[in-house]
């Protein structure tokens, strides 16, 4: 039998996911949301297998038209959290979409990516579906291209850009993981939105709006599930976790 592949970062990040997630309802405290961004921060594409050198990493010289499938491999899952890979080919987009009562960390390991993400303006009223309208107000968090490497993004169930939307510049892979994962037996069930444009007096129409607070705002609308949306599963062939030291 050949060596089994050991990741020791991967285990880490394992061992303390197991640690810190404690099921649906809790939040990671500051304290464990850094000590998992201080493991997610350092790990590089050779921990789950990856590398640069890769032929879905290359440059393409012909642009496929539409929008390119993005797939994902499922390193691990649990109740209490999940750990996967997505991979993003060159102009492939993740719709605006949300992550309800869920803490999620993203890990760029390769490319460039865009990231736009809203929090609610007011979180008390976004869970209103009795609302005659399908409009909500959003305070824009992020709109900014990141680079590999860079530290790692934390959304959390009411803040730090919990509706967010992922634009590969290149061909790109993120390391997610989510505590709990998506489930809708549980009513964590994924929605999506899309931008609507403000009402102007002038001719230049925008997403976007800034207010006297100095943020800038947009409103979104609820959709069904866009078919860009839909992902393509493909085996996990990286370095395996032990469960059984941990």
């Amino acid at each position: 039998m050949p060596e089994k592949l050991v990741s020791m970062t991967l285990q880490r990040l394992f061992d303390s996911c197991q640690q810190v997630f404690k099921g649906p309802g809790t939040v990671p405290s500051p304290s464990d949301v850094q000590r998992l961004c201080h493991i997610l921060d350092v790990m590089r594409p050779e921990d789950v297998g990856l590398s640069k050198d890769l032929q879905f990493f290359q440059p393409k010289s012909v642009v496929v038209e539409g929008n390119p499938r993005v797939a994902y491999a499922t390193i691990y899952g649990c109740h209490n959290f999940s750990l996967c890979i997505l991979f993003l080919p060159e102009t492939a987009v993740i719709p605006l979409h949300n992550h309800p009562g869920m803490t999620v960390f993203s890990k760029l390991l390769l490319g460039t990516l865009n990231i736009k993400s809203y929090d609610w303006a007011d979180p008390l009223d976004s869970d209103n579906h009795d609302s005659p309208s399908k409009l909500k107000l959003a305070r824009l968090k992020a709109n900014r291209s990141f680079t590999a490497p860079c530290d790692t993004s934390v959304l959390y169930p009411m803040s730090g850009g919990n509706i967010h939307e992922f634009t590969a510049v290149t061909p790109c892979a993120v390391l997610d993981v989510l505590g709990p994962p998506y489930s809708k037996d549980d009513g964590r069930d994924c929605s999506y939105y899309r931008e609507t444009l403000f009402a102007s007096s002038s001719n230049k129409e925008e997403f976007t709006k800034v207010e006297d607070d100095g943020h800038c705002y947009g409103w979104l609308e609820e959709i069904e599930m866009p078919q860009e949306s839909e992902m393509d599963g493909i085996p996990y062939l990286g370095p395996q976790i032990d469960e059984s030291i941990s």
